[in-house]
């Protein structure tokens, strides 16, 4: 079960008392769901610093599972523990359609988390300027990354729970990401929700939900092309 209390550090956010490293351990017995479960932990599973990536077909639970974590659903059974600042970032992340990026990163960030804001944002090629409602898909997506990135290098231990991140976004944008996360694995833990297009995209650790079954990667399972086999 969560400790500690709700925080406004991006769309949801909550900080445990025990914050000096990330962590989330999804206990054995834990179902989540809505009505009822449908999907369930069968042994403990823990999650520490790095990115891990998080797999299932449509429809099997991957959004439930991070709308848990993030306390926005009760666990349907069973407890899970997380310790850090957690962020959900939701696939369908919207702001005011006349703001431009340059304008919300005003309403998030010092100035000092700004300049960083505007950096990643030309990395990302994103048209700060453009007003949020013209953007294309792709480009909205990238807003709210900048925001929850930025948001994770601030004092503390952070989580961040990413569906569907890559949505949208060109290969040189995925990129980007992929080498800032590599960079951060040893201060930020990632929970990634995707459907990779790449059968050779690295995939060290991830969680998969299966069959009604929420379960760990081997060691030997480290590609797309590996673990997409498991899906069912």
């Amino acid at each position: 079960m969560f400790e500690g209390q709700q925080i406004p550090i991006f769309i949801m956010a909550k900080l445990t008392n025990e914050s000096t490293q990330s962590r989330i351990v999804l206990k054995a017995g834990l179902g989540i769901g809505y009505q009822e479960s449908i999907a369930e932990v069968s042994e403990d599973i823990e999650l520490g610093l790095g990115t891990h990536y998080l797999l299932a077909r449509n429809g099997r639970g991957k959004t439930t599972l991070l709308k848990t974590l993030s306390d926005l659903i009760p666990a349907r059974a069973g407890t899970l523990e997380a310790r850090g600042r957690i962020q959900f970032v939701a696939d369908d992340l919207s702001f005011d359609k006349e703001l431009n990026a340059t304008t919300i990163y005003l309403a998030f960030f010092s100035a000092a988390e700004r300049k960083k804001a505007l950096e990643l944002s030309e990395r990302l090629e994103l048209d700060v300027r453009k007003a949020f409602g013209k953007l294309s898909y792709g480009n909205r997506k990238k807003v709210g990354l900048v925001l929850a990135e930025i948001s994770a290098e601030r004092d503390g231990a952070d989580v961040v729970l990413y569906d569907e991140p890559f949505t949208g976004l060109d290969t040189p944008a995925r990129l980007v990401l992929l080498e800032r996360w590599e960079q951060s694995a040893d201060s930020t833990l990632r929970l990634v929700s995707c459907h990779p297009d790449l059968d050779e995209m690295a995939m060290p650790s991830a969680v998969l939900i299966s069959d009604g079954r929420i379960s760990q990667t081997s060691a030997s399972q480290k590609t797309w092309s590996d673990l997409k086999k498991l899906l069912n």
